[in-house]
């Protein structure tokens, strides 16, 4: 195994806390998000967030790295950091999941995916004709819409018409509805299947799939939620570890991020619990080399997009928790990075997410925590993870390792 100053690095945990901000980018204008700052709003109106782990890691010292500097309400910057810190800045255009997750893979998207008006109609109306006569059903909706607000809206003539509820938000996204009692789980996948072979063209960066269950007035969605998204257009870090023998983990939606490209084993889940239970699982096995890939997505869909500071607050508080429990089981030859893919400030206006900074801990049990500075592109991630298991170097971006 690759020596990093003495240690040898058989095991990396990338954890992935989706849409945990940490101040708006340089390039924030550009998007709408001048102001946005979703750790720092969140921890001042919940007046101070309770996370002894990561704020003994260095959470805390980090704002200060940024422009306008400021605090985080509750956790104070560490005098002696536990472990390395820093933020990163993304550098390819947009700010979903799917942008974010290919540049700390390796990617640069330059051009960006298509957004779409927000209607009615959202999307092109010869392209959705084309999707009724591929699928054998009628499309309802077509406009940009809260999931959870068109469900409870059209949830009922769905379930009357057997149609698809297709709808687009402020991402690069086509989402796709159907109560799982009308329309089987495998029809809705293949359906989605089918719009993302016809979006392509369009640029588009995730089609995903939406099933619900309930009756009218008591709607929910469930956790088989699958995203289909645009092919890679070049190979990831992910595939230059499969090719060289490292077992790749993916934990909660990476599998669906990268098609199941450059994947060993997939531990698909759609809320926190379950993917934290899964990384603490990979950790306490003794495989190696191991290069453990997790998206924790619930700040981002459950608190984020809903605009709910204090479920927000909480699960970061659950989190600190599983965070410090990973930690504990981590041995001289490991090394766990935390990071985020973008920002979602919940006191911000709009549903969208918003163009940040993300903060940047990394963890090696035995070796000396250091200032990592503010780092210029996700794509640093791919490259330190090369650099670790000799497999690089990458395209863009500087190891911190």
């Amino acid at each position: 195994m690759r020596r990093i100053d003495g240690h040898a690095v058989k095991r990396i945990f990338l954890i992935v806390f989706d849409s945990v901000g940490i101040g708006a980018a340089p390039d924030a204008c550009e998007y709408g998000d001048e102001g946005a700052n979703t750790l720092g709003h969140i921890a001042q109106i919940v007046r101070g967030l309770n996370l002894p782990e990561l704020q003994k890691m260095g959470l805390g010292n980090i704002p200060a790295l940024l422009p306008g500097g400021g605090t985080l309400a509750g956790v104070a910057p560490a005098e002696n950091p536990r472990v390395s810190w820093g933020a990163m800045r993304e550098r390819s255009r947009g700010k979903d999941t799917v942008t974010g997750h290919w540049e700390m893979a390796g990617l640069l998207m330059e051009d960006g995916f298509r957004i779409f008006p927000a209607g009615p109609p959202s999307f092109p109306e010869p392209w959705i004709r084309e999707f009724e006569m591929r699928t054998g059903r009628r499309v309802i909706g077509n406009r940009a819409a809260s999931g959870t607000a068109i469900i409870a809206e059209l949830g009922e003539q769905h379930m009357r018409e057997g149609s698809w509820i297709v709808y687009t938000s402020a991402d690069s996204v086509i989402q796709i509805a159907a109560h799982e009692s009308v329309v089987p789980l495998p029809e809705l996948y293949a359906a989605c299947r089918i719009a993302r072979e016809m979006s392509i063209p369009m640029r588009v960066g995730r089609v995903i799939a939406r099933p619900f269950v309930g009756v009218p007035g008591a709607f929910r969605r469930t956790d088989n939620r699958r995203d289909f998204p645009f092919p890679l257009p070049e190979p990831t870090v992910l595939d230059r570890l499969v090719d060289a023998g490292v077992r790749t983990v993916a934990v909660g939606k990476i599998d669906d991020i990268f098609g199941g490209r450059g994947i060993s084993v997939s531990f698909h889940s759609e809320n926190n619990r379950e993917a934290m239970d899964a990384c603490l699982a990979a950790a306490s096995g003794g495989e190696w080399p191991l290069f453990l890939f997790a998206n924790l997505i619930d700040f981002d869909m459950l608190y984020g997009h809903r605009r709910d500071p204090f479920g927000y607050a909480r699960a970061l508080e659950e989190a600190d928790a599983f965070i410090a429990r990973l930690a504990g089981m981590l041995g001289p030859d490991d090394c766990l990075v935390v990071t985020a893919d973008h920002g979602n400030d919940p006191t911000f206006r709009g549903t969208d997410h918003t163009r940040e900074y993300v903060p940047l801990l990394v963890f090696q049990p035995g070796m000396k925590a250091q200032r990592l500075g503010v780092r210029d592109g996700l794509f640093d991630v791919a490259q330190s993870v090369a650099s670790a298991f000799k497999v690089g170097p990458m395209r863009r971006g500087s190891s911190f390792l």
